[in-house]
């Protein structure tokens, strides 16, 4: 029989089958192909089960073809990758400008990360009840910017319901990765969302300014307005791979647009003379913070041999 998983702890899966739900392993020998991943099933992916004997163990027994799916540097394992959840529709990016703060260079890492698996990606600004004018001047600034590359933008409030009726028909029918920094809301975004989860929240820290982990393990929820809501562990950092460094400018959108006019074809825009992307940088048409985040993840990529 087929079913979806809808949760992952690392050694138990929990599987939807046509709203039954079911406690399965990994079928032994197909654990040991699986090489180079934290986590050889993530939520989301179709599998194949069996059942030994109507009340027996439930057992894994193949992973369908992803459509698509978001993975990351091994928080644990730095020579091993971490499949976040797979067969997305959309990529939510829940942020905050301060109470913690979201940097820059994190929401550049996200959204190459799912341009590179073709999942469109949202940015939520969330607790906007919080924001001082000063604030919101620069909410806004930010959010067109990122607007300007592709990226739709919601400033949202879960305590006063501010922008909440847009998200909701934005998550409708959809299947949504829900992610962010710990401390950014994302447990009670989705409590205001969909009332009937339940799901536990916790306060921002008040000696470090930075948020504790609610979620422990990434989770597919059902919604009542159809869809469902991958809700995830907050994310430190964010690791990037199976990216090449002649790839890296692809996925910025103001880079690869200026990329055919330089002088050299394999340009990295690094002090290249005729390079199109520093003159366009120069005049002020590409974001200082948006390269400084290009240059970021080129010094990373292809620094790490998986295995």
């Amino acid at each position: 029989m087929e079913g979806i998983v809808i949760q992952s702890t690392g050694s138990w899966y929990e599987v939807s089958v046509e709203g039954r739900r079911f406690q399965a392993r990994l079928r032994g020998k197909m654990r040991q192909t699986i090489s180079g991943l934290s986590n050889p099933i993530a939520v989301g992916d179709r599998v194949l089960l069996a059942q030994d004997g109507e009340d027996g163990d439930t057992t894994i027994e193949d992973i369908l073809p992803r459509n698509n799916y978001i993975i990351r540097r091994s928080p644990r394992n730095k020579h091993h990758k971490h499949i976040v959840a797979s067969n997305l529709d959309q990529a939510f990016l829940v942020v905050t400008l301060s109470h913690p703060r979201t940097s820059l260079g994190f929401i550049d890492r996200f959204v190459v990360n799912t341009a590179t698996y073709h999942i469109p990606t949202s940015l939520v600004f969330n607790k906007a009840d919080r924001l001082e004018p000063e604030e919101r001047v620069r909410q806004h600034e930010v959010a067109e910017l990122y607007q300007s590359l592709g990226h739709p933008t919601f400033l949202v409030s879960a305590k006063s319901g501010e922008g909440l009726p847009s998200l909701r028909d934005a998550l409708r029918n959809k299947v949504t990765l829900l992610a962010g920094h710990s401390g950014v809301g994302k447990s009670s975004l989705a409590n205001a969302l969909e009332p009937g989860l339940g799901l536990k929240v916790r306060e921002v820290s008040t000696a470090s300014g930075k948020g504790m982990h609610t979620t422990t393990y990434a989770t597919m929820h059902a919604l009542d307005m159809g869809g469902f809501l991958v809700d995830t562990p907050g994310i430190k950092e964010f690791g990037i791979v199976d990216l090449e460094r002649e790839e890296v400018g692809h996925y910025f959108p103001e880079i690869a647009e200026r990329m055919e006019h330089c002088r050299f074809h394999n340009c990295l825009h690094l002090g290249e003379p005729g390079c199109a992307v520093l003159e366009a940088l120069d005049r002020g048409e590409i974001a200082g913070s948006r390269f400084d985040s290009y240059q970021s993840i080129l010094e990373d990529t292809g620094q790490e041999e998986w295995g």
